[in-house]
């Protein structure tokens, strides 16, 4: 006799594309950190949706801005005004030192928008040729081609040549080689704070503020991708605060509607100016639910301080590791 979840697994295979490795486990429901499966057994969830449901799953006060919004709003376009997204954007840019945000859909939507804003800035503001961006061996940008392109790893590009140009890679945590690879077609570098494909790996100090020292001393973008060491995740609101430093731009996703599909790039005013209507667009990003849920998700952030709360259970869980 087949069971339920044998059953479950057969029609997953028949119908869904084969692009992912699941874990022998259905998902029924979920409450903060802990879920079920189809036959009751429970579990506590330590993936969170891939860093994704930083509030916990079902989270009471986001599911009533949810029943709210949805009976109000939930989407129009970007071809008119819209408050929650103008709220989200003013609550999202008051985190940092950001001038201007453009919403999406995902982390690596948010960085083809940082890829695509760093190239036009260098382009059509500063009046260069510079069209090259250098990332880090290990990094992980995303899946379209173009963050493929930027992410550099032979397993995540292997059958999709060719890559689209354009992309630099350096070896993680070497200055001179950085240095060595910055010629004057160069648009910027893009970095993780936080590597998190590679075995979670956290850049020291030093190489940190070494990357942006360089950029400035360059005169080329320090653009950061916290898609996945963001909101609130590092012990800082961004990963980049840790150090005190301050990109050009970055890109966030993940954590920021707590389960609905959202990314965002933000950059200074200076780097903002590349933009222009019809440079770039989204049909669904920053649309009237997600915005709204969005603005709910900073604010409890903000006011329970999950930052600082991730900063003592780290240190905590980092002291019981090197104690083992």
């Amino acid at each position: 006799m087949v069971t339920p979840f044998e059953s479950l697994k057969q029609r997953d295979a028949a119908f869904i594309c084969h692009t992912y490795g699941r874990y022998p486990l259905d998902v029924a429901r979920a409450k903060g950190s802990r879920v079920w499966s189809s036959d009751g057994r429970e579990y506590i969830d330590l993936l969170t949706g891939i860093a994704v449901t930083g509030l916990g799953h079902c989270n009471d006060e986001v599911t009533e801005v949810i029943r709210e919004q949805a009976g109000k709003l939930v989407h129009t376009c970007n071809l008119v005004y819209q408050k929650e997204q103008i709220d989200l954007a003013e609550k999202l840019l008051s985190t940092a030192h950001f001038g201007k945000v453009f919403f999406c859909n995902s982390g690596a939507e948010a960085n083809e928008a940082a890829i695509k804003i760093a190239r036009r800035y260098m382009q059509k503001v500063r009046k260069t040729d510079a069209t090259d961006i250098i990332t880090l061996k290990n990094a992980f940008h995303g899946r379209t081609l173009g963050t493929v392109a930027a992410t550099g790893q032979p397993a995540y590009q292997d059958g999709f040549a060719p890559m689209p140009g354009g992309f630099v890679q350096v070896p993680w945590g070497d200055l001179k080689a950085l240095e060595a690879a910055i010629t004057p077609r160069t648009v910027g570098v893009l970095a993780e704070i936080v590597q998190g494909e590679s075995g979670i790996l956290p850049m020291p100090a030093e190489y940190a503020k070494g990357i942006e020292a360089l950029c400035r001393a360059k005169g080329i973008l320090f653009i950061v991708d916290e898609v996945q060491a963001g909101m609130c995740r590092s012990g800082r609101f961004w990963s980049f605060q840790r150090f005190g430093l301050k990109p050009d731009v970055i890109s966030c996703a993940k954590a920021i509607a707590n389960g609905l599909p959202m990314g965002a790039m933000m950059a200074t005013d200076e780097v903002a100016q590349a933009f222009e209507p019809g440079t770039h667009g989204t049909t669904f990003g920053g649309n009237a639910l997600i915005s709204a849920v969005a603005c709910k998700v900073i604010d409890i952030m903000r006011r329970d301080k999950l930052d600082e709360r991730a900063d003592r259970v780290g240190e905590a869980c980092r002291a019981r590791l090197r104690a083992v």
